[in-house]
């Protein structure tokens, strides 16, 4: 992985290695110019935004084996789309957001300020 920073300015740290996520599956959420919907925002998975994912047709609960996707519960940190999380936001469905792991290039789209205010736990909101 280049060098890539976060929303805060920091060196890009790890989302997940357990699933392992990323567009590449090294645990990383960064732009790639081949990555068109942009999996750039490392989110906390909520069982309400599981749900309104399903309902917009991205099923990410059920596991498919062919695709080395396992399947995710809420708990789990997973690189979102940029569009989706946006989407899931308007609606009132937006996961936790991990800031220290989403990349920098979704300050183009998405506030800083609105970022922090769905940080995990508060512990990435400073």
């Amino acid at each position: 992985m280049e060098s890539e920073a976060n929303v805060l300015g920091g060196e890009l740290e790890a989302c997940s290695t357990d699933p392992t996520t990323g567009f590449m599956r090294d645990g990383y959420c960064y732009p790639l110019q081949r990555d068109p919907g942009r999996h750039e925002i490392c989110a906390v998975m909520t069982d309400e935004f599981l749900q309104y994912s399903k309902a917009q047709g991205n099923d990410l609960v059920t596991p498919r084996p062919e695709l080395d996707f396992p399947g995710l519960d809420p708990g789990d940190h997973w690189c979102v789309c940029v569009p989706r999380w946006i989407e899931a936001h308007e609606a009132g469905a937006a996961p936790p957001v991990d800031l220290a792991a989403t990349s920098e290039d979704v300050l183009d789209d998405v506030e800083l300020e609105t970022l922090r205010e769905y940080a995990h736990d508060g512990a990435n909101a400073e």
